[in-house]
């Protein structure tokens, strides 16, 4: 399996699907993974032009293409959370997620990647990070915000996290049919779902499923880096359920750099990573196209060009 590019570096910069995907053919990658902030139209013109590029599809990352009434800067993966206690949110980002899969199975797209959506309580992640990256993230202001909305978010998630699986087992079935596996992914924000404990409770309550795990380098490492869960232990106890993996680099709390662009040793994936695992660099803007060539070698230096 050959490393992939995510449409995420690129696709805000463009509204026609044929020179997006010939950017990323011209960096030598084959594989690509399609965001989640393209159109319906953008999608069509993928399908239409991914022969002529030499591209091969091998993932989605939900919503793809966006939910109908939001616009491309809104149409995030949570814009509708599959957590929601509201059913009339939760039936729609349901819908949205079947349409994600039925499309990669018409794009021969095996995997879509997901977000489970949030517990509702007032995220402090990036008050954590500020301070973090200004040099107090040992200090007792930093430990007691981290300590309380670790507090906060255990006394509140249970019905957030039921509604969740409950979810996830609806997709499971839809996703059976046509095959499509679903990467449940490492996320960047505390509030959401999975913590590092509930992907083990996902994994366990959806063995044998369509239902795996995802991993983020960059999400990965700021739990580790705020304080929340260490990176490694991400890949001891889930790398055996690992579809997939997005590569991005990080630098305190700014992740989504190109590889090389931050402080992560992606040598100590190797162990982890199979032939078979679905790898996807993942960098955003303002990644330059020599950052992505050169991230690109490094990371097929680690994982070999073709595996």
């Amino acid at each position: 399996m050959s490393l992939a590019l995510s449409t995420a570096w690129n696709a805000s910069r463009y509204e026609e699907a044929e020179p997006m995907l010939f950017e990323i053919k011209d960096l030598g990658f084959r594989d690509l993974e399609l965001s989640f902030n393209l159109t319906a139209s953008m999608v069509e013109g993928i399908r239409k032009a991914r022969k002529r590029a030499g591209l091969q599809i091998i993932s989605l990352h939900n919503y793809c293409p966006i939910p109908d009434g939001f616009s491309r800067k809104d149409a995030l993966p949570d814009c509708y959370s599959l957590a929601s206690l509201d059913e009339d949110e939760r039936r729609l980002a349901l819908n949205y997620a079947r349409r994600t899969i039925d499309t990669a199975a018409s794009l021969g797209a095996g995997a879509v990647v997901l977000h489970c959506g949030r517990v509702e309580i007032p995220d402090k992640t990036r008050s954590l990070a500020g301070l973090y990256e200004n040099g107090a993230g040992g200090t007792k202001a930093f430990l007691d915000l981290r300590d309380a909305h670790i507090k906060e978010r255990k006394e509140t998630a249970a019905p957030f996290l039921k509604n969740a699986l409950k979810s996830l087992e609806e997709l499971n079935r839809h996703a059976a049919g046509p095959g499509v596996r679903l990467g449940v992914e490492t996320r960047f924000y505390y509030r959401e779902i999975p913590s590092f404990e509930e992907i083990g409770i996902i994994l366990k309550e959806l063995a044998n499923s369509q239902v795996f795990y995802w991993h983020d380098t960059g999400h990965a490492q700021l739990m580790e880096n705020l304080g929340f869960s260490g990176h490694k232990d991400f890949l001891d106890l889930y790398a055996g359920q690992m579809l997939g993996i997005h590569l991005h680099d990080i630098l305190g709390a700014n992740d989504h750099r190109a590889p090389l662009k931050g402080e992560l040793d992606f040598a100590q994936l190797k162990p982890y990573v199979k032939k078979d695992t679905l790898k996807v660099m993942e960098p955003h803007h303002p990644a330059t196209p020599d950052e992505i060539r050169s991230g690109k070698e490094y990371l097929e230096e680690i994982f070999g060009a073709g595996n």
